[in-house]
């Protein structure tokens, strides 16, 4: 990263508490650079959706800077800043009563886009994800197989051309070969348009094999951010080290 260009998104010392007590972040701190992919691990409750989450405002930080593009995310609108971030939630988020196509042209529409510039965007994506636009364009999310579902809340994520892609374990909620093939086709994405990526997931393996960088996360603390190679080479936390003992993880060019 040249230093004229900021951080596509950027945060130093985030924390967050609630009011019950809980503290769900503690000066988190990290910068993701444009076209990079980055994953977040970690057990559940350690922090991880919460430092993804500030990023598109659905979680404020009650401490510390969060930006995007170098600018403060609290100067932003948040409905703007949600319109130009692509988000993908972990069950899909598709609108049930509206066909594939109209979910995917969801905010496209929001932004004023013509109906043609729309329809062409849709087809573009869906192919783009695996899916024939011909043929499921006009279905129904119900009509869909699980892995369908989340190849199309990943296409409607990307309908915008966004710069950035917030992805909250969208792939956790499927099978195992379904996973394998979404990931196939998260890399052909990655590799076709480049956009900055935040990937949130508890599996280390899935981690290595879609991310350029993995962020260690525990108790709401960012313990260690890295790749694959450096991670196994110099685990900088005793947690990290048992994580990555544990995990039946592939070496580097192993991938599939």
């Amino acid at each position: 990263m040249s230093d004229s260009a900021p951080a596509a998104l950027e945060a130093v010392a985030a924390s967050k508490d609630y009011p019950d007590g809980t503290r769900a972040l503690i000066d988190a701190s990290l910068e993701i650079g444009r076209g990079e992919t980055v994953a977040l691990v970690g057990e559940s409750g350690s922090g991880k959706s919460t430092l993804l989450r500030l990023f598109n405002r659905m979680v404020e930080p009650s401490s510390g800077d969060v930006r995007v593009d170098g600018v403060p995310v609290q100067s932003l609108d948040p409905i703007a800043l949600r319109r130009r971030t692509g988000y993908v939630p972990q069950d899909g988020g598709l609108l049930p009563h509206w066909r594939v196509g109209r979910n995917v042209e969801l905010v496209p529409r929001l932004l004023g886009w013509s109906r043609d510039r729309r329809r062409q965007r849709t087809r573009e994506l869906l192919a783009l994800v695996g899916l024939e636009p011909d043929r499921h364009t006009e279905r129904y999310p119900y009509e869909l197989s699980g892995g369908q579902r989340q190849r199309v809340a990943l296409a409607r994520a990307l309908a915008a051309d966004p710069p950035v892609v917030l992805l909250d374990e969208p792939f956790s909620a499927v099978d195992a070969l379904t996973r394998q093939e979404l990931h196939r086709q998260f890399q052909v994405v990655r590799q076709q348009l480049r956009t900055t990526m935040l990937l949130v997931t508890h599996d280390l393996a899935e981690a290595f094999a879609l991310a350029d960088r993995i962020g260690v996360m525990r108790g709401g603390r960012l313990l260690q951010i890295d790749s694959q190679e450096q991670l196994l080479a110099h685990p900088g936390d005793p947690y990290v080290h048992q994580l990555l003992a544990l995990a039946a993880v592939q070496q580097p060019g192993d991938v599939s």
